[in-house]
């Protein structure tokens, strides 16, 4: 694309992950002045996009926004009603992967090994304690419970006993009208970041993910210093194939396009299991997309314009 032309960098939004975003979008914002390009910083108004784009004569938007609207594919559908090129995964891919419960499903019919897993929702008809209770009898004491579509760890809490599984669901609930719970797999925690190359997915370096605190949580992922990254994570050759083989077949499966991460746990037996693909990764300076791109020799000012130029 000509330099010339603005880039739209949107962030922030109504969503939860607003602050983290706007984190996001002004990093790929100074990296893209840094290349040339001609930027303008948009705080994201839906029902007043079409204006706004307009108003700073956007020829393309990266779409910097974490959680609703950016990674759901409402942002994604006002977009393509403009005909207007973005960045990122199309809109039924991104409303998929910005669902987790839809994400397992998808992984379970193309058996994509994922943790067991149980579904609740608020329409149900189960009160608390009954949730419980199957837990334990389907999943036992331990267990990942989650909010179904929210990102950055919002709504997730991971229930070490029995006695913290009510709370949890409480917690969840807070976030979404569904909520995802997963048997807890004791293991290492990895992430793969993928990008388009040749209009195949490829995979970058596993990243091993070591949180101080055991838990990598919203605290975890966005304090400095709080978890250490290990770049390529120390895997045998087949383990790291595996596990790549494991997050292609799920970008694949869930229909994602241009920049993407899928999450896994391995197990002590070195079995890898899918946990959930994020749309639009996060690009702050405690990022995994941009750590893993520098493995392989890729500055972060040219993987936003990598990410850049694959807008359509």
């Amino acid at each position: 694309m000509n330099k010339q032309d603005t880039v739209a960098v949107v962030m922030g939004g109504p969503s939860s992950e607003a602050a983290i975003s706007r984190v996001t979008g002004t990093a790929i914002a100074d990296a893209l002045e840094e290349k040339g390009y001609q930027v303008a910083r948009i705080e994201l108004d839906p029902i007043n996009l079409r204006s706004q784009l307009e108003a700073c004569g956007a020829k393309v938007v990266f779409n910097a926004v974490h959680g609703m609207y950016g990674e759901d594919g409402r942002l994604q559908c006002l977009l393509e009603a403009m005909h207007m090129p973005y960045t990122g995964s199309r809109m039924l891919a991104s409303a998929v992967a910005m669902d987790k419960v839809a994400t397992k499903k998808f992984l379970v019919a193309e058996k994509i090994s994922t943790a067991d897993y149980l579904i609740f929702t608020k329409k149900s008809g189960l009160n608390l304690q009954e949730m419980k209770d199957e837990i334990c009898k389907a999943l036992g004491a331990q267990a990942v419970i989650k909010a179904s579509d929210q990102g950055s760890s919002i709504g997730v809490v991971i229930a070490k006993e029995e006695s913290e599984i009510i709370p949890a669901l409480e917690e969840a609930f807070k976030f979404s009208e569904n909520v995802l719970v997963e048997k807890c797999i004791k293991g290492r925690e990895l992430t793969v970041s993928l990008m388009e190359e040749n209009g195949m997915p490829k995979a970058l370096p596993v990243i091993m993910i070591a949180p101080h605190s055991g838990s990598y949580d919203f605290h975890s992922k966005y304090t400095k210093g709080a978890t250490d990254y290990l770049v390529p994570a120390p895997l045998s050759e087949a383990v790291t194939k595996h596990v790549q083989e494991l997050a292609v077949k799920t970008y694949q499966t869930l229909g994602l396009s241009g920049v993407a991460r899928v999450d896994v746990m391995l197990d002590e037996a070195d079995q890898g299991y899918v946990l959930e693909a994020n749309t639009v990764p996060g690009m702050t300076p405690t990022s995994l997309v941009p750590k893993a791109a520098a493995a392989v020799g890729i500055s972060f000012p040219d993987l936003c314009e990598k990410i850049l130029v694959s807008a359509r």
